[in-house]
């Protein structure tokens, strides 16, 4: 069984900042929206289901061979408006550049990254929607 262990503290009075210390020595800050010094812990969330996909698309992408030159994930989520304030939709946009690139090859990485890789997606899928598309811009 894998463990994931975090050790949260208070920063700054009144205590709506926290730092997240976590193995291997990284700390991550969290802070309320009223006076954001670091993201809110909803803002984080979005944030770890587009690292979590961004890194599965793009080691898919690079063995299918595919000349990735930039590559960006815009996450929009929309919330219930009464507590708990969980996620009912989550739309993520995939935007890439680069050289040659296979809009089929896209699409599977990101389908395998949605249904099978991304653990955090898993997570979230039960409780929102969750959907993808990509964009491939042109260089300027």
């Amino acid at each position: 069984m894998n463990v994931a262990r975090v050790v949260l503290e208070t920063v700054a009075a009144p205590g709506e900042r926290f730092a997240a210390h976590l193995e291997g020595g990284t700390v991550v800050r969290f802070d309320n929206q009223a006076s954001p010094e670091a993201a809110s812990p909803v803002q984080s969330l979005l944030g770890a289901l587009g690292s979590c996909t961004g890194i599965d698309v793009i080691g898919i992408l690079r063995k299918k061979r595919q000349q990735v030159t930039a590559y960006e994930i815009r996450i929009e989520g929309q919330r219930r408006a009464e507590h708990p304030r969980t996620f009912t939709h989550i739309e993520m946009i995939h935007r890439l550049r680069g050289v040659g690139l296979d809009p089929a090859a896209i699409a599977e990485a990101i389908r395998l990254s949605d249904t099978k890789y991304c653990s955090v997606h898993g997570m979230l899928e039960g409780v929102a929607k969750i959907s993808s598309r990509f964009e491939i811009l042109s260089d300027p």
